[in-house]
């Protein structure tokens, strides 16, 4: 793996590192910062005010997270997905799967359990919900003393289903850890995609107890605004997206025209997803690295090239 630096010469490192008051002031009248770590094809890539800022290509990163919904959120696109596309707000979505975001612009029922969207073979293929479920989490990298809070969205293939061992899908992992007397956010915790699945399905497994220097870190970020912003805004509002989906037409809950089966009824309850297909694949090494001991070491693992 590269060894990645903003600096054209590398020298030995004080310990007295940080932000400074200045390039905070400075910052902050630039604008806002927006961060996130998008995941695909096994590889995490950092996003950085909408762009690419670098990927590790290992299959796993280790994290600390600082802040979550406190339910399972939805998210809906009338719109098939066009890599090519300009990025655009979802039509639909709700922060804890109830309603519908005041903000949305085109909602789809008054209520997520009666809208049709969430019915079993709405989706474009027939074969899952058109409006799909997903956890908003926010995260610091193991390692990063300057409290950078990055967003995650762990898509629906990752939340459900029985954990193996102390390696977990998420919401699974969030029973484990109270269940073994451990704090999500006083832990290292690693995200690992799983390399016997055929899609992109990310596991959660504790690697290691966080030291007073970093629950310092910690507990600062959580403090902030930010880390309650991270887990509120879409992954379009966290990118600043400000386009509006093309119009479509309000469901009424009631229109019977937009139920793709006659006898379907909406999913009150969140369902445990089936287990994608198996492939024949090297086991995913769950050997916890060494610890990172300044954010140096955290950069050197993201290739930007």
């Amino acid at each position: 793996m590269s060894n990645v630096s903003i600096f054209e010469q590398q020298t030995s490192v004080s310990t007295k590192r940080g932000i400074s008051e200045l390039t905070k002031s400075l910052a902050s009248n630039a604008g806002t910062t927006t961060r996130r770590i998008t995941m695909n094809k096994g590889v995490f890539r950092r996003i950085v005010n909408g762009k690419e800022a670098g990927k590790v290509r290992d299959g796993f990163i280790n994290v600390i997270i600082v802040n979550a919904l406190p339910k399972v959120s939805r998210q809906y696109y009338a719109a098939a997905y066009d890599p090519d596309g300009t990025p655009t707000l979802p039509d639909c979505w709700s922060n804890l799967g109830d309603i519908p975001d005041a903000k949305a612009s085109n909602p789809q029922a008054s209520s997520c359990v009666t809208c049709p969207q969430n019915i079993d073979g709405s989706s474009a293929n027939g074969k899952s919900r058109a409006c799909r479920f997903q956890r908003r989490i926010a995260v610091i990298l193991e390692g990063d003393m300057s409290g950078d809070i990055y967003q995650m969205n762990i898509p629906a293939a990752s939340l459900f289903g029985k954990g193996v061992g102390n390696v977990h899908p998420f919401e699974s992992y969030l029973r484990y850890l109270p269940a073994n007397q451990e704090s999500i956010d006083r832990i290292v915790t690693k995200v690992l995609f799983d390399e016997n699945e055929t899609a992109d399905v990310l596991k959660f497994t504790p690697l290691r107890h966080l030291n007073d220097e970093e629950i310092d870190v910690i507990e600062a970020a959580q403090a902030t605004e930010e880390c309650n912003n991270v887990v509120r805004f879409t992954a379009a509002q966290q990118d600043k997206v400000t386009a509006l989906p093309k119009a479509v037409a309000k469901v009424d809950d009631d229109d019977e025209e937009f139920v793709p089966k006659a006898k379907a009824k909406p999913v009150v309850d969140e369902e445990v997803l089936e287990e994608p297909t198996k492939r024949v694949s090297k086991k995913a090494d769950n050997t916890p690295p060494a610890p990172k001991t300044s954010f140096a070491d955290v950069i050197s693992e993201w290739d930007d090239k």
